[in-house]
């Protein structure tokens, strides 16, 4: 099971279906939805920009001002 399943913290639901462990996850900085980045087997933080044309993420980690554009393929 991968962290944070079982006290109700974030997690990538699509890896949790899957049975898949993620490496980080991101948040949506569109409409905050939470998923595996791209160093992670699901990589669906990605899938869910190519499903809703969400282009910028950030990492889920609140210490960090880190943002990527998956339009412009760099940070922001």
């Amino acid at each position: 099971m991968s962290p944070g399943a079982e006290q109700g913290l974030p997690q990538c639901r699509e890896c949790l279906a899957l049975g898949l462990a993620w490496t980080r996850l991101l948040t949506c900085m569109t409409c905050g939805w939470v998923a595996c980045s791209d160093d992670s087997p699901g990589t669906h933080a990605r899938e869910h920009y190519r499903e809703t044309d969400h282009p910028v993420v950030t990492a889920l980690a609140s210490e960090t001002t880190w943002r990527w554009c998956y339009v412009h393929e760099r940070t922001v």
